[in-house]
């Protein structure tokens, strides 16, 4: 059991004694480990800190990418760019644990380090790589960079996660009660499993899964010919895995494999679990998709000097501090774009990972009136822009750039990189207003809101993703009408440009500077009202009580 193990440094409690091995390819502990790119990441790493905190059973299987996911920077024309920095950590301990997995039935050879508990207050966290002198150049590469773009890097990638990350149990002596899935990446393990436990109703009382994708065409999947080629069903057959789980045709879908793996399973939010029933709930052989909503750490993400003044409901304190933060947020703005923000003017930021359906520069799409915001002499506004594309999503990087563009003549508007755990620490704690606007239903949870209430920053919000089981229009936040679901997304960015205008000037700027009272009291409300609810403790807790049972 895991109990007995040295590299725990504490006795878990006994609420919480089933023991469980947590798969997630990224993990976002602290700004100085570079292995994740964005939320699933920031979710992971916050469910570590609380399973450490509640003494939990759980430990972490990830990857230890040489690269990260990659550096953020800037060209000569101070426009976005990538770049593959190598990372070193010393704080990891090498376990001298070596082993092989088989990839184009060649043996890889992975080597297993640990982040212990004491180092950044987490669960015990294994990490994987394939850097090393005993594998050639190709099979080095395979842990290189997060979330690789080749096709066949990218299967390796969740071999060595799912096929490496059970072998390395196995090794360890561990048998887990549960093998957690944080999301499909690590969905290869299920065949490791399979030739240990001989069949796949064994494997179904031992495994769960969490999805977090409502994009059908997010959910990643490859034919059927190059995973076997790529040794990913370790021992079996093509046709045994079609016919085992009633995956014909020629395409492997890891979510769909994942909830025919699955004793459980759940998605992200309410809404994402009735999104996720509606994807899904139709294929034969399913498991049970409840939900469980994401959350995130508030020893972590709080301020404690801001918090103490919440508590207390010292308002001159609130404010006092809310500008300190935003003092420190500033340097940075003048650091890199050399634009002095002023503290006592409302701030606005959007700060996530770059994707078309988040819509970064929707409050730009009615131009004339955009401008006219930034101008207005009474109820001044300061934006801040800031996110991750994927490095080879060349429609993200140029929307990323062209935002640049369109905000290098505008003195009260900034776009920051480099946006990592620190960086986000900054945004939220600097600003007054943390704007979402997705495409309603496309975004499963979305807890970087979460930890921006917790640090004084009032949500400007679509009711998407956890929003619906927060948020109570100007009481705990502000909600963006949106437009009805019959029209076309065209439509919808238009009306729903409108809609979020209209909040910014009729409610938001308006309070802001004429009823700082009531804008204190929507801040104290939401930074209340977001706690326990909105807390990993509470998450960490109902994976327990809900998705970590025995699956009979």
């Amino acid at each position: 059991m895991l109990t007995t193990n040295e590299f725990f440094s504490y006795e878990p409690d006994a609420k919480y004694k089933t023991s469980v091995a947590y798969f997630s390819m990224e993990f976002a502990v602290d700004q100085s480990l570079k292995i994740y790119s964005g939320g699933l990441g920031f979710l992971s790493g916050s469910h570590l800190r609380s399973a450490y905190q509640l003494k939990q059973n759980l430990l972490g299987i990830g990857i230890l990418w040489k690269y990260g996911y990659y550096d953020q920077v800037r060209d000569r024309n101070a426009l976005m760019k990538t770049e593959l920095i190598e990372k070193n950590y010393t704080f990891l301990q090498d376990t001298g644990i070596i082993f092989t997995v088989a990839v184009h039935d060649a043996p890889v050879h992975v080597k297993a380090y640990l982040l212990r508990p004491d180092t950044f207050g987490t669960a015990p966290l294994f990490l994987l790589s394939t850097e090393i002198a005993e594998n050639d150049e190709l099979s080095r590469s395979i842990t290189h960079c997060l979330y690789d773009p080749n096709e066949a890097t990218r299967i390796a990638q969740t071999i060595v996660l799912g096929v490496g990350g059970a072998k390395l149990l196995d090794i360890l002596g561990l048998a887990p009660d549960i093998y957690h899935m944080n999301e499909g990446h690590s969905v290869s393990l299920n065949f490791y499993l399979l030739s240990k436990y001989k069949s796949l109703e064994e494997v179904k009382k031992r495994v769960v899964f969490t999805t977090h994708t409502p994009e059908m065409a997010g959910n990643e999947a490859h034919s059927y010919d190059l995973l076997k080629q790529m040794s990913f069903f370790y021992h079996l057959q093509e046709a045994e895995v079609k016919s085992m789980l009633g995956l014909y045709g020629d395409q492997f879908n890891y979510t769909l494999a994942a909830l025919k793996f699955s004793g459980r399973a759940n998605g992200v939010s309410k809404l994402h679990g009735g999104v996720a029933r509606q994807m899904w709930g139709n294929n034969p052989g399913i498991c049970e998709i409840t939900s469980i909503t994401n959350a995130q750490n508030k020893a972590y993400w709080k301020d404690a000097a801001l918090e103490a003044a919440i508590s207390s409901n010292d308002d001159g304190a609130i404010i006092a501090r809310k500008k300190e933060m935003k003092h420190d947020l500033f340097k940075v703005v003048a650091d890199q774009c050399g634009k002095l923000f002023d503290e006592n003017i409302l701030t606005i930021v959007w700060a996530r990972r770059f994707a078309g359906y988040k819509r970064a520069d929707l409050i730009m799409d009615d131009w004339g009136r955009f401008i006219s915001l930034l101008n207005h002499a009474d109820y001044p506004v300061q934006l801040i822009w800031a996110g991750k594309p994927y490095p080879e999503d060349m429609e993200a990087i140029g929307q990323f750039n062209q935002i640049i563009t369109r905000a290098k003549p505008l003195a009260r508007c900034a776009v920051l990189t480099g946006y990592e755990l620190a960086l986000s620490a900054l945004l939220k704690k600097g600003s007054d207003v943390w704007l979402n606007n997705p495409r309603l239903y496309h975004e499963a949870s979305g807890t970087s809101g979460m930890t921006a209430a917790m640090n004084g920053s009032i949500n400007l919000s679509m009711p998407d993703g956890w929003v619906p089981e927060f948020a109570r229009d100007r009481e705990n936040c502000f909600l963006i009408q949106p437009a009805p679901d019959s029209l076309s997304d065209v439509e919808k960015d238009l009306h729903e440009n409108k809609n979020l205008m209209d909040a910014l000037e009729n409610d938001v700027l308006p309070m802001y500077y004429n009823n700082p009272v009531q804008w204190l009291t929507i801040l104290k409300k939401a930074a209340m009202d977001v706690v326990p609810a909105f807390e990993s403790g509470r998450m960490a807790d109902e994976y327990y009580t809900k998705i970590y049972r025995p699956n009979t």
